[in-house]
Order: structure tokens, then C-alpha cells, then sequence
């Protein structure tokens, strides 16, 4: 099993719950990554590209294994802040 995820990881909850309500107010999930996100993704819109089991931490991992490609899921923490993720495929 594989699949393709888009983050935006920002440090505080507050935060991560506003972008989270812009995406689901029709904002572009790519938009908000460039201009929010504090991960090195960022540049390409947040894309993580495919990664398999165990390759993510274990929140994220499992946050993804819930959406349905396209889908967007609800405010994720793990060690690094606080993420809203987009899958944008599967492979299985």
C-alpha cells in the first residue's frame, strides 16, 4: 500500500483550525502551503509525493490511511506541529 499526500504544517492549533476552515471555504490547499506551511514542502505546494507503510510518523500515517484521494482531513499532531492533510492518491 502506497499513497500520495499534500501537508500544511503550521506550530500552533489556532492556526491549523483557521487554515483548515479556509480549505473547507473553497481556499486552494496549494495556496495556503506556500504561504503557511513550515515545512520544506512547502515550495511544491505542500506535496510529499508517495511514500509507503512506516515511511511517515505514525499520526500521519494514519490520518492518511482514513481520506479517500482528494479528500482533506481534520487537524493532525505529531512531534512536529500541527498538520492538515490532502491525500492525493493510492496505490494498493
Amino acid at each position: 500500500m502506497e499513497w500520495r499526500a499534500s501537508h500544511i504544517l503550521v506550530k500552533s492549533r489556532t492556526q491549523a483550525d483557521e487554515l483548515l476552515k479556509r480549505i473547507k471555504q473553497g481556499a486552494q490547499f496549494e495556496s495556503l502551503a506556500r504561504e503557511f506551511s513550515t515545512c520544506p514542502s512547502k515550495s511544491s505546494g505542500g506535496d510529499l509525493g508517495w511514500f509507503g507503510v512506516g515511511k511517515m510518523v505514525a499520526p500521519f500515517e494514519a490520518a492518511v490511511k482514513r481520506l479517500s484521494p482528494g479528500s482533506v482531513g481534520d487537524v493532525v499532531q505529531t512531534q512536529f506541529g500541527y498538520h492538515i492533510i490532502k491525500c492525493t492518491g493510492r496505490k494498493d
